[in-house]
This record gives structure tokens, C-alpha cells and sequence, in this order.
């Protein structure tokens, strides 16, 4: 059997690419190994209809209506190998032989957040890295914000919005210049360059953050921004080109310069984005893919 398309990742992205194919009753094998990026987040916020939903709530509410249509099968397996061959591609998830005409890549991104003592046990709860998805819960209490890169200037000018009681730190790195700082100030947002020692908190939420040099400030919650990488390793392999960040190249459809291969949400971007974001980039990608099959239908 040969699928119309396999959709490698089960995120936002590639459910509802899942969805839109299904409903164009394409064969669909979507192979995903259930390790989503937000599993550490007790809720998931943005997403008409879901704000608020946990997010393994969202994926068993989606998989089981992308479910529903019975061209689409859904492989909760890890992709080990994937081969271009005459007719599509040939994929190796598990103990699994898929082979497809077309080739979705969906499978998001890794994070790694800053290497502090206690930061893990409070990331998720009460210490995130978006302020569109959890700004609203942390409003109006006492924040610190942790970037080491010139991002930082602009976290704190956008989480000013959701609070006025802001540190901001660079844990021990120069990233901001003096009229930065100067601006913050006027603010009256306390910047810090000192290095960070731990976070301490309860039942994962923050209480105190502790400096190198012995300080403490008394937080209730924070933002930090990670670290991030593809999990797709298979771009090389496939000719896709990539952009600064790692992110696949495509166009505003979703399709790359390598025939046959289309790309959505963080896969396609590079960075973090919201899940109705992810979502809408399936649909759209879904769309071309659909769009490209019957041209070559067609053509015969």
C-alpha cells in the first residue's frame, strides 16, 4: 500500500493537516512518537474554542475527530529513516515499512531551558516562555524575566503590558546596551546582570530567585527563554534547505524546494508559535499538498 501522504509529527501542525486531507479523503498515515514540547504546561491558552485545555486533553480531542475518517490512520511511532524512492518516499517508523507519495513534516521543536538549579520544577507552572500563552495568569505579580540574548529588551518592553513589577536579568551576560537600560529604568524596571544561582519555589510555584553573589528576591513567577532546536534530522538527508534557525524553507503554502516534501508550523518557522498558529499552517500546507496531488492526477 502506498499513502498519499505521510505527516510526520502530531502536533497542531500535522493534526490538522491530518484533518483537511482526511476530509479530502487522501490515505494518510500520520506517525507521531507523542513527546509534544508543551507537555511540561498544565494548560494550553490562545486557541478558540480550547483556551485553557491541558495539553494532552487538546491531542486526544484532535486525533480522535482526525480519527473519524477513515482514510486517515494515525502510527504512534518514532520515524527512524526516511529514503526518497520513484514512487514518493519510503519511511521507517518502529517496525513499521510506510511509504508515501508526499511528505508533511510536522514535528515542532525541542527546548532546552537556561541550566539553573530548580528551573525544571518550576518551568510549566509557574515560570513559561510566552506571554501570549500564560502572560494573563502571571498578571500583576512580582515577575522575573531571564533571557541571555538581545531578546531581552523586548521580553521585558512586551511583558510591561502584563506587569509592572518586572526584574530583568541577563544571568551574568552584557546583552543589553546602556540606553536599554536607561529605558527600562524610566520604567522603573530593575535590570540585573548578576548571574543566577537557583530558582526556589513549592509545589512548582516560584517563590525566591537567589543570585551568584548571595542576594535573593522574593518572585512569584517568571519567564525565561529557551533554547531551541528542530527535531526533524532528516533535512540534510532530503536536500531541504534551512533557514538561520534550523527551520525548513518553504513558501507561504508550506512546500519546499524539494519535490514532493512540504513543511508546517515550528518545522517550517524555526521558533515557537502558538497552537492555532501551528494549526492554520497545517490547513494551508494540507491544502497545497491536496492541490499538487490532483495537478499530478490530472496530468496523466
Amino acid at each position: 500500500m502506498i499513502y498519499d501522504c505521510a505527516i510526520i509529527g502530531g502536533g497542531p501542525a500535522g493534526l490538522n493537516a491530518a484533518l483537511m486531507l482526511g476530509r479530502a479523503r487522501r490515505k494518510v498515515a500520520l506517525l507521531d512518537n507523542n513527546q509534544p514540547r508543551n507537555a511540561v504546561t498544565h494548560a494550553s491558552h490562545g486557541f478558540l474554542t480550547r483556551d485553557g485545555v491541558t495539553p494532552s486533553e487538546f491531542r486526544r480531542i484532535a486525533n480522535e475527530e482526525v480519527t473519524r475518517y477513515p482514510s486517515v490512520e494515525h502510527h504512534p511511532l518514532t520515524v527512524m529513516d526516511i529514503q526518497k524512492i520513484p514512487e514518493g518516499f519510503l519511511i521507517m517508523a518502529g517496525d513499521q515499512v510506510v511509504r508515501a507519495r508526499k511528505l508533511l513534516i510536522t514535528t515542532g521543536l525541542k527546548e532546552t531551558v537556561p541550566d539553573i538549579p530548580g528551573l525544571k520544577e518550576l518551568y510549566g507552572k509557574s515560570v513559561f516562555h510566552c506571554p501570549y500563552c500564560d502572560g494573563w495568569e502571571l498578571r500583576d505579580r512580582p515577575l522575573i524575566v531571564v533571557a541571555e540574548n538581545e531578546g531581552l529588551f523586548h521580553l521585558a518592553k512586551l511583558l510591561y503590558n502584563w506587569s509592572r513589577d518586572l526584574v530583568i536579568c541577563s544571568n551574568g551576560r552584557s546583552v543589553l546596551t546602556d540606553e536599554q537600560k536607561q529605558k527600562l529604568s524610566s520604567h522603573n524596571i530593575t535590570v540585573s546582570e548578576k548571574r543566577v544561582a537557583e530558582f526556589r519555589g513549592e509545589a512548582g510555584i516560584l517563590q525566591e530567585v537567589e543570585f551568584a553573589d548571595g542576594s535573593k528576591i522574593g518572585r512569584t513567577g517568571g519567564f525565561v527563554t529557551p533554547h531551541w532546536q528542530s527535531n526533524f534530522v532528516f533535512s540534510e538527508r532530503l536536500g531541504l534547505e534551512t533557514n538561520a534557525i534550523g527551520g525548513i524553507i518553504a513558501d507561504a503554502m508550506g512546500k519546499t524546494r524539494s519535490p514532493g516534501i512540504f513543511a508546517a508550523g515550528e518545522a517550517n518557522t524555526g521558533a515557537p508559535s502558538q497552537l492555532i498558529v501551528a494549526a492554520a499552517a497545517g490547513s494551508i500546507a494540507a491544502a497545497s499538498l491536496n492541490l499538487e496531488l490532483t495537478e499530478e492526477e490530472f496530468s496523466l
